[in-house]
């Protein structure tokens, strides 16, 4: 008749196992963070692109951009009569917010390249900053 009696790991091999489990963690984790960071701020890019086009939409309709007071809230709620060619909602959905969670920035200050201003802080929630910590967008010259 056989011993049928199973044997459980030590506690030596448990510790074996968690050090390397550990070790590999730290080789893999902060690439697996850095590529999150770049989504966050790839998603962010595109979401200004497709604000950029709305907000573009809804100026061939009323003949100008939103007012700084107005923001980009304009894009999916006419709350003003002043705007009786309003053909919205220009946008699926609720505005949304940055993959930061924070709103997107708007005013009607001019920069470079746009009549407006359309930019997200980053991930740093400030203006200015570097690397995933600048601001994403267009933003005029302070």
């Amino acid at each position: 008749m056989r011993n049928t009696k199973s044997r459980g790991f030590t506690l030596l091999e448990m510790i074996v196992v968690l050090v390397i489990i550990g070790l590999l963690m730290g080789l893999v984790g902060p690439r697996v963070f850095k590529q999150a960071d770049k989504a966050k701020v790839q998603t962010a890019e595109a979401q200004i692109t497709m604000l950029r086009g709305a907000l573009q939409t809804m100026r061939l309709d009323i003949n100008r951009f939103p007012t700084t007071e107005e923001g980009l809230s304009l894009l999916v709620n006419n709350s003003s009569p002043a705007n009786p060619n309003w053909d919205g909602p220009y946008l699926d959905g609720d505005l949304p917010l940055d993959p930061w969670d924070r709103p997107y920035q708007y005013s009607t200050q001019k920069t470079k390249n746009r009549p407006f201003e359309l930019y997200s802080f980053g991930a740093d929630g400030q203006l200015g900053g570097e690397d995933y910590d600048a601001d994403i967008g267009d933003i005029a010259e302070r």
